[in-house]
C-alpha cells in the first residue's frame, strides 16, 4: 500500500505543479513564465519526486510509464492496475485542488482549457488529430527509452532523476504547441474531467497514444540494450 500511496502523492505533485504552472503562472501579466517555464515545471515535478519516492515506488507517476516498464521487463503485471488507479486518482485530486485555487480569481473560466490536452481546434497551434497522435506516440516512446536507459544497472548510479526530469522538460518544449503535451494519461485525465465537453471527448487519444508509444519505447530499448552473447 505504501507504493500506491507514493504513486498517488507523486502524480498529485506532477499535475498540481505542471498544470498549475500553466493555469496560474504561464500568462501572468508582465512576468508570466510562458512555455519555457511550464516545460521546466513539469520536468521539476518528476525530478523532485524521483528523489523523494523513487526508492519507495519507482516514481512512475504515469500509467504509460508503468505499462512501458512492464513491457520492458522491469515491472510485474499484477501491480499494473493498482499503480494506474493510484496515479489517476492522484491526478484527479490534484486537478480538483487546482480548480479550487484557480476559481478564486475573478474571471476564471474552466472552459478555456484548464491546461487540458487537445487537437484540432483545441490544439494550442491548431494541429490535426494525426499530428497530435504521432507527436504523443513518438514523445512517449523516447521518454521510455530514456527512463529504461537511465535506470539500467549499467548506467551511472544516482543520475536517473536528472536525465528523466530533463527529458520531460525537453518533451514539453517540443510538443506543447501541438497537444499541450500529455505523454501521461493520468495528467490528461486529472484536468480534462473538470473541463468536460471537448476535453473528455478527446481524452481517448491521450490514453491510446502514450500507451502505444511506451510499448514501442520498451521494445526498442530491449532491442538495442540486450547484451551481445
Amino acid at each position: 500500500m505504501k507504493r500506491y500511496g507514493a504513486e498517488f502523492l507523486g502524480t498529485f505533485w506532477l499535475v498540481l505543479g505542471g498544470c498549475g504552472s500553466a493555469v496560474l503562472a504561464a500568462a501572468f501579466p508582465e512576468v508570466g513564465i510562458g512555455l519555457h517555464g511550464v516545460s521546466l515545471a513539469f520536468g521539476l515535478t518528476v525530478l523532485t519526486m524521483a528523489f523523494a519516492i523513487g526508492h519507495i515506488s519507482g516514481c512512475h507517476l504515469n500509467p504509460a510509464v508503468s505499462i512501458g516498464l512492464w513491457a520492458g521487463g522491469r515491472f510485474p503485471a499484477n501491480q499494473l492496475l493498482p499503480y494506474i488507479v493510484a496515479q489517476v486518482l492522484g491526478g484527479i485530486v490534484a486537478g480538483g485542488v487546482l480548480y479550487l485555487i484557480a476559481s478564486g480569481a475573478a474571471g476564471f473560466d474552466v472552459s478555456k482549457g484548464f491546461a487540458s490536452n487537445g487537437f484540432g481546434a483545441h490544439s494550442p497551434g491548431g494541429y490535426s488529430m494525426t499530428a497530435a497522435l504521432l507527436t504523443e506516440v513518438v514523445m512517449t516512446m523516447f521518454f521510455l527509452i530514456i527512463i529504461l536507459g537511465a535506470t539500467d544497472k549499467r548506467a551511472p548510479a544516482g543520475f536517473a532523476p536528472i536525465a528523466i526530469g530533463l527529458a520531460l522538460t525537453l518533451i514539453h518544449l517540443i510538443s506543447i504547441p501541438v497537444t499541450n503535451t500529455s505523454v501521461n494519461p493520468a495528467r490528461s485525465t486529472g484536468v480534462a474531467l473538470y473541463v468536460g465537453d471537448w476535453a473528455v471527448a478527446q481524452l481517448w487519444l491521450f490514453w491510446l497514444a502514450p500507451i502505444v508509444g511506451a510499448v514501442l519505447g520498451a521494445v526498442s530499448y530491449r532491442l538495442i540494450a540486450s547484451e551481445e552473447k
